[in-house]
């Protein structure tokens, strides 16, 4: 029980003390007896203003209040750092008996009494603290603190500097024996180490704590210690086990760390600590996990190879890894195309899925890898980019040059936007227009593509066989989107003109509804020649009697609707549907669909049933190919008959009287190869002659502005302003350079032929 002392004359400091020291050893001893509030109060009272401005010397001594107040103060101060002097050396004593785990015990056991007595101390002395420690602090005495400050400086003086060495070497065998899968008492650790940091007081502003007792007497051993025994371990654990198990090893034992942490250490600790046990897992084991890396990337090691990539971007080790990654990527996309070129050499015009799947279905499988195992992680994003944009642009099927891969991609968009049985259902067909897109991305040549697309599309919206108005519009809309609007305004434009043709066909049968046209339904498209990728027709060609009228009749129309504007036919593009009445075995007839030069052949059956080569070249003017190429499709299709039995006559293609059919309409308007095969040509010709063009403004716009510029640093602007369309070849550039300096655009410098000069 607390006893209550009486208390002594106020005038006595002798007597005044030992009752305060009473109180204060019963609070630092046995406080958990209870203090009652008489106890503490009575304390408090012989701290109060009134007491401490007493005289405390004896009869017939002079002093003013303010010196009584002074020396009482003082006198108090230094019993009480007497006082603790004594407590603490006598809990150092008795803690020599202990070592280990009861060393750490009776530390923190004594700490969290004596850190509680300590708060107490601090308000029983409040009054100390406010005036004359304040008053001393003020004036810069450095060795004098607040009392709960002066218990923490008499702990670590009088008992923490003897006690630490051992106290640390208990925590670190705590600590190890942890980390060696025992069950330890971590509360132990946890008060030891904020008894660390309560101790660190700045010697120069005690109101300011620090780190410094923590950093020196705990951090420094804590991690070196650490360093030594992850360094033992994992030297031992890689000789014994596999690099994906190590991984694993590591992968846990850092994970351990960050709990540990987090469960008992000062959040100051975390990089220190973090750092040196990635530099002896990770850093120091780094060459064994990238030699791994290719074989976790053969065996599509997911798990394994997110653990890698995780360990090592801790390292700054990811730069070894990006770089086999790539090559990796671009192996196998390389040799994905081989697998496809071997089996469809020679049908890879006309099955271009096939390609563009492969080339899907490697990038699908690394993209991802690099979603799942590398967390999307820019560098390995780069890489899969470089390798895909190099086995796109150069593979076996590109074999001549990197314009195949775009103008295959083209070939596959015609393919999924023409009608067809094939087709993918409209929210499929979003989806593949979007796989398209991340083909199209890597694709260096994108004026081919756009060349060939756009014939396509052409062709497409002609023969009225596109399968999607929203579809064609979604694929140019992804394609302005990724390459700008100049890039697809041709290609809007045919919308426009398409838009303004049915117009214009509604308004010319509205003004010919009252006359008649023998039976033709006649339509026509009116294009843009600057926004159409359309050749003119390589052959005259004399229209037939049937529809010259009605031909006639819509010249005279738009003529008069636009004076000046000249329209040019292309006959080659054209189509019709022709009737049959002549056939023995169908009741009904056949109805042939047709090119106009079919059409212009097949109705001179109408006067005879059988004519020559050259009266159907006279007849219908086209030239030799053109005519032999259509006669053929027909003689093909059993709808003419090649007759050339009798010698000394020509041969004579005569009407096939008996022809029959289990369709009732029948496609005779088919593609032929040789003119597919010119047109590719011609196509590649004219993507030739425009990138002259482009690369030649490009030097005049760069020189204008620059206008003085080194040859080589001139060859590398016009690459990188156009790079975005095309990859120019250094040589074109060259040439191109050559050119306008003929034209004296440009010329080269008098005594500095690698300079050149903007002629204004």
């Amino acid at each position: 029980m607390d006893s209550n002392p009486p208390l002594p004359p106020p005038t006595d400091l002798k007597a005044t003390w030992e009752f305060l020291e009473n109180g204060i050893e019963h609070i630092m001893n046995r406080l958990e007896e209870g203090l009652s509030y008489k106890r503490y109060m009575d304390l408090y009272t012989r701290m109060n203003p009134g007491f401490t401005s007493e005289p405390l010397a004896g009869p017939g001594a002079t002093m003013n209040n303010n010196r009584g107040a002074n020396l009482m103060g003082s006198d108090l101060y230094q019993n009480l750092q007497e006082y603790l002097q004594r407590h603490l050396q006598v809990i150092r004593e008795g803690s020599s008996q202990y070592m280990d785990e009861n060393l750490l015990r009776y530390y923190t056991e004594h700490w969290e009494k004596y850190t509680t007595a300590s708060a107490y101390l601090h308000h029983v002395f409040r009054y100390l603290n406010r005036h004359w420690v304040k008053r001393e602090i003020d004036e810069g005495r450095k060795t004098v603190y607040d009392v709960y400050t002066l218990t923490l400086v008499s702990w670590r003086d009088n008992m923490f500097m003897h006690v630490e060495r051992n106290v640390m070497a208990a925590v670190l065998a705590l600590i190890e024996r942890q980390r060696n899968g025992e069950r330890v008492e971590t509360k132990l650790v946890k008060s030891v180490v904020d008894s660390f940091v309560a101790l660190g007081l700045d010697d120069a502003d005690s109101s300011k704590p620090t780190l410094d007792i923590y950093k020196k007497h705990f951090e420094e051993p804590f991690v070196k210690a650490s360093e030594i025994y992850y360094k033992t371990e994992s030297e031992k654990y890689v000789t014994e086990n596999s690099v994906t198990d190590y991984m694993k090893k590591a992968e846990a034992r850092l994970a351990e760390e960050e709990d540990r942490v987090k469960l008992y250490l000062h959040q100051s600790t975390h990089k220190q600590l973090i750092t040196t046990c990635e530099q002896v897992l990770v850093k120091n084991h780094e060459d064994i996990m990238v030699e791994e890396f290719q074989i976790l990337l053969d065996k599509d090691k997911m798990d394994d190879l997110n653990r890698m990539y995780t360990l090592l971007s801790r390292s700054n080790g990811l730069d070894p890894l990006r770089e086999c990654f790539e090559k990796h990527v671009r192996k196998s996309g390389s040799e994905a195309i081989e697998r496809v070129a071997k089996e469809i050499t020679d049908n890879i015009d006309k099955e271009p899925r096939i390609y563009v799947d492969a080339l899907l279905e490697v990038h699908k499988k690394y993209n991802d890898m690099v979603n799942k195992a590398f967390k999307s992680e820019a560098g390995f994003v780069a890489s899969l980019d470089k390798a895909c944009r190099d086995f796109v642009n150069r593979n076996a099927v590109c074999k001549t040059g990197s314009s195949k891969s775009p103008e295959l991609l083209a070939r596959f968009c015609d393919s999924l936007l023409r009608k067809s049985s094939k087709n993918p259902e409209e929210g499929d067909l979003e989806d593949v227009l979007n796989n398209v897109m991340t083909v199209f991305k890597y694709v260096e040549d994108k004026d081919v593509f756009q060349k060939f697309y756009s014939k396509m599309l052409a062709k497409r919206l002609v023969h009225s066989t596109s399968a999607s108005e929203d579809a064609e519009s979604s694929m140019i809309s992804k394609l302005k989107e990724a390459c700008g609007f100049e890039y697809t305004s041709k290609l809007q434009r045919m919308f426009t003109d398409m838009g303004l043709s049915k117009d214009l066909n509604d308004q010319f049968k509205e003004r010919t509804s009252g006359e008649t046209d023998n039976g033709v339904d006649f339509s026509v498209l009116v294009l843009g020649t600057a926004s159409w990728p359309l050749s003119p027709s390589s052959t005259n060609f004399i229209i037939p009697e049937e529809v010259e009228k009605t031909f006639q009749r819509f010249k005279l129309f738009y003529q008069n609707k636009h004076s000046g504007r000249k329209l040019n036919w292309l006959f080659h593009l054209s189509k019709g549907e022709l009737k049959t009445n002549y056939c023995k075995g169908s009741k009904t007839g056949y109805t042939f669909q047709v090119s106009t030069y079919q059409m212009g052949i097949l109705l001179q059956y109408n006067k005879d049933t059988s004519y020559t080569f050259d009266d159907l070249s006279q007849s219908t003017d086209l030239v030799s190919d053109t005519l032999t190429s259509q006669l053929g499709i027909l003689v093909k299709a059993k709808v003419l008959n090649l007759k050339g039995e009798e010698p000394d006559k020509p041969p004579r293609y005569e009407l096939n009287m008996d022809f029959k059919s289990k369709k009732f309409r029948i496609q005779l308007n088919v593609p032929i190869k040789s003119e597919q095969k010119i047109e590719v040509e011609e196509t590649h010709k004219t993507i030739d002659e425009d990138r002259k063009l482009l690369m030649q403004a490009a030097i005049v716009r760069i020189m204008k502005t620059r206008k003085k510029l080194k040859h080589v640093h001139l060859v590398e602007e016009v690459i990188s302003q156009l790079s975005n369309r095309f990859m120019p070849k250094v040589s074109e550039i060259k040439k191109c350079i050559d050119i306008l300096i003929e034209k004296e655009y440009i010329e080269r410098e008098e005594g500095q032929r690698d300079s050149l000069s903007y002629i204004a």
